[in-house]
């Protein structure tokens, strides 16, 4: 019996999954026509195509160069409408019910509030529009059928030098919808090492943060971000795959880093479409996201941004279920990976666990499994 209900999944049944979203991009993930409408009302000149389904393929070929930093800049154009109070709220609300869509019931999005002051918002009033613009996005949600909870992670820019700012503002904000801390943009130059200050402020607020590490520089990224840092999660991670060697006979190695990260369970917020657009991955099925789920990795499956990669959580599931033959079984195990690490309380992560993820899981499995009777019992009657 188990071995038939490792059959793959299908799309329908992916869609409908209950899904966990650790790593996904405010800025990186609004609608194309959104972002027309806003260059509009606001008066935004720069857009490459005015056509939303022309301007969502641009977005898609621009950043799928294998350079982080070409697929970085794309992020002026969302960043430029994404000024005002209103748009902060529509962005945030449409974000919620596209996840909720697509069944996530637990997101964590980050967005970083220094790049959303050019048209005159302090701090406070961007995080205040974001976090109405997602229970908005909750309760239109509700509306539809659908159940999500989203929790804003606040980004500090790596090239910049306002991190403890804005982990401060993190940390007043941290009961009233703001879940961590983050730091993000080009690794290379700008190590996590130069924020100290930011990390050792919420450490000593028991606050929680993770690092973007991992994903273009290497192993040097991942270890300042653990051992002088302390990240509870790394943002991508995916280079802990050159501390891991796999000898010819199949037997596996690991370095003293890559068993630390493993041994101490920390979370790799791991996001495969990115990863081959930026050169970390040549293809789905040689992503080391499956050795890594096979060496048991506290491994998560995320978007980063969905409109550069014109994906989603479904469709990041579709690609490794068709590259590595994963199941419900699987989707699960990372599901319920992801749903440990979220930077919520731990009463409120077992209760989505045991009363959302796994019964989700369950009825999808159970589903299958009538379908199959069904489709015996039919074949036995014709053949009678």
């Amino acid at each position: 019996m188990t071995s038939q209900i490792k059959n793959n999944p299908s799309s329908e049944q992916i869609r409908r999954a209950p899904k966990v979203l650790l790593h996904d991009h405010l800025d990186g993930g609004l609608r194309p026509g959104t972002i027309v409408d806003l260059a509009r009302d606001t008066g935004y000149k720069n857009l490459p195509e005015t056509d939303p389904d022309k301007l969502g393929v641009w977005f898609r070929e621009a950043a799928d160069s294998g350079s982080l930093e070409r697929y970085l800049e794309t992020f002026a154009h969302t960043c430029a409408v994404m000024q005002t109070r209103e748009a902060l709220v529509r962005v945030a609300a449409e974000c919620a019910e596209d996840l909720a869509e697509d069944g996530v019931v637990y997101a964590e999005v980050r967005y970083a509030p220094e790049q959303h002051l050019e048209a005159g918002l302090t701090l406070e009033e961007v995080v205040e529009a974001v976090n109405e613009g997602f229970r908005e996005g909750e309760r239109l949600a509700r509306e539809n059928g659908h159940r999500i909870r989203v929790g804003a992670l606040l980004t500090a820019m790596r090239h910049a030098a306002r991190s403890l700012e804005i982990a401060e503002l993190a940390n007043r904000y941290r009961d009233l919808g703001v879940v961590g801390f983050d730091i993000a943009g080009a690794e290379a130059g700008f190590p996590p090492t130069r924020h100290l200050d930011a990390f050792e402020y919420l450490k000593r607020e028991n606050n929680h943060f993770t690092i973007h590490a991992g994903e273009a520089f290497g192993l040097p990224s991942i270890w300042q971000a653990l051992q002088w840092c302390g990240a509870d999660r790394l943002g991508h991670g995916v280079r802990i795959i050159d501390d891991i060697q796999v000898h010819e006979d199949g037997s596996v190695k690991l370095g003293r880093l890559a068993s630390y990260v493993r041994d101490k369970r920390i979370p790799l917020e791991l996001c495969p479409s990115s990863n081959l657009q930026t050169g970390a991955a040549d293809s789905y099925a040689e992503h080391p996201i499956g050795l890594l789920r096979r060496l048991h990795f506290r491994a998560t499956v995320n978007t980063d941004n969905r409109l550069m990669s014109g994906t989603s959580m479904t469709r990041e599931f579709e690609h490794l279920v068709d590259a590595f033959g994963y199941s419900l079984d699987d989707m699960q195990w990372f599901t319920v990976n992801a749903m440990k690490s979220a930077f919520i309380p731990f009463d409120e992560r077992l209760a989505m666990i045991n009363d959302v993820i796994k019964p989700g899981y369950a009825e999808l499995k159970s589903e299958w499994l009538f379908q199959q009777t069904a489709s015996t019992s039919g074949s036995v009657s014709e053949e009678g």
